[in-house]
């Protein structure tokens, strides 16, 4: 089923990037949180020179073919905040290339690319990509050669231009370790909403009154956060869970499906918007969208709406970010 938020370039790489598309992961690969073991350094990683600005386009230059058995991960620069552990979710930016062609094949610092949020489990994505990240400190640059075994299997990646025998580069920049659950201040409880109980992780369980649903748009204030405004287009982070009013059946959700998304504010139903654009970071809202502000009169067959359904919407605002400016034309 797809979910609400439409894919973003962060999506798009995340995709690229699951697990489902690789060998069968090397258990020892990653410790348990408090005891990580980085992946070594090598001839290979060592080898691969690149230069360019924390969180800004990598120039980065090697000799391929490339040939690893294991990944090999080398630190650029060293970041000075905490130790991405095992479990973790890390904000990363990351530029992969051919490791026999020395081809760029993906970038999210490209133009209209957002960062991607990377669950530090070789479970959910591809191993060698979290035994690159993993045990890094944010702020760091690391470079890192995967071999076909450990990247995109036996069948390569045709979208990428990786072909089953080639290794991958990778160039990523740690930026930051992102909240699961919104930390912010209880707020008091609204009259006429949906209740919302959580659980020891965080994850809501919804219970919504048999009552007709509002006719306009219903924002609640759970948690009060003192992070960033989001503001209109930015790139937000968040966890959500989405159910229909009448039946309170769950249709959508990131609790328990991988975790935190990130998605621009426009890449959303209205209502999912409005619900975030002026917002803290570290709030958690609640949301009631009519039709005309969610799928509309037609509905979303798929995820098993209406179109006269009203959605309701818990949504923890973990992180938001300005998103890249469009290119402008040169004058001629």
């Amino acid at each position: 089923m797809r979910s609400l938020p439409a894919l973003a370039a962060a999506a798009v790489a995340a995709t690229l990037l699951l697990a489902g598309c690789a060998a069968s992961p090397d258990p020892s690969a990653t410790g348990a949180a408090g005891d990580c073991t980085p992946a070594a350094s090598g001839s290979a990683s060592n080898g691969v020179t690149v230069t360019g600005d924390f969180k800004s386009a990598p120039k980065t230059a090697f000799t391929g073919p490339l040939t690893v058995d294991t990944t090999q991960r080398t630190v650029v620069s060293d970041g000075d905040g905490d130790v991405v552990q095992n479990g973790d979710v890390a904000t990363i930016d990351f530029t992969i290339y051919n490791g026999t062609s020395g081809k760029q094949v993906f970038s999210t610092l490209d133009e209209g690319g957002t960062q991607l949020q990377l669950t530090v489990d070789d479970t959910q994505f591809i191993p060698g990509i979290v035994n690159a990240v993993a045990c890094s400190t944010v702020g760091s640059r690391v470079v890192a050669v995967i071999p076909p075994a450990e990247g995109f299997g036996d069948t390569g990646n045709d979208q990428l231009g990786i072909a089953a025998t080639d290794s991958m580069v990778m160039v990523a920049d740690v930026e930051a370790i992102v909240p699961i659950r919104a930390d912010g201040e209880d707020q008091p409880a609204q009259d006429g909403f949906p209740t919302v109980v959580l659980d020891d992780t965080g994850a809501p369980t919804v219970t919504v009154p048999k009552t007709d649903p509002p006719t306009t748009l219903q924002t609640e204030v759970l948690k009060k956060g003192d992070g960033a405004v989001v503001a209109d287009g930015d790139n937000v982070t968040v966890q959500y869970q989405g159910l229909v009013w009448g039946t309170g059946t769950v249709f959508d959700q990131s609790w328990g499906q991988g975790g935190p998304r990130t998605f621009p504010t426009t890449g959303v139903v209205k209502g999912f918007a409005a619900a975030m654009i002026g917002q803290t970071v570290g709030s958690q809202v609640l949301v009631v969208i009519p039709p005309d502000q969610g799928y509309g009169s037609e509905g979303n067959s798929a995820a098993g709406i209406t179109g006269t359904d009203t959605l309701v919407f818990v949504i923890d605002i973990l992180a938001s970010a300005s998103a890249p400016p469009a290119a402008t034309p040169d004058a001629g």
